[in-house]
Order: C-alpha cells, then structure tokens, then sequence
C-alpha cells in the first residue's frame, strides 16, 4: 500500500480538474464557504448532470 502525506487528501482547487462525481462519473462544480491559500476549508462539490451534493468539512470532500 502506498501512504500519502496527509495533505494529499485536502481539498484543493487545482483537484477540481481530476475529481468526478461517484455516482455518474460527471464534472462537479466548486461552492467555498471558507479557503486558507488554496485549500478549501468548508464547502461543497456538486455534480453537474445528476446533481448529487458533497459537503466539504475540515478540508475533506465527503464522498460516501
């Protein structure tokens, strides 16, 4: 198993690009309710097509 750095799992604008939804396989748009550098804090990743919601907490998108 290959480990990480911890900030490999932070939400990070530039994943945007490389990120899809889980359930349809679309693009998913970018809501930030708080960054920090380009780190989002708190948000939400909604999907374009189906439009599924995933809240962002503590910088983590909650996929499941």
């Amino acid at each position: 198993m290959i480990k990480l750095p911890i900030k490999e799992y932070k939400m990070n604008k530039t994943l945007l690009n490389i990120l899809a939804c889980p359930q349809c396989k679309s693009s998913l748009s970018l809501v930030v309710e708080e960054e920090r550098d380009d780190e989002v804090i708190t948000g939400s990743l909604t999907c374009t097509k189906c439009g599924l919601v995933f809240r962002i907490i503590e910088t983590i998108p909650a996929f499941i």
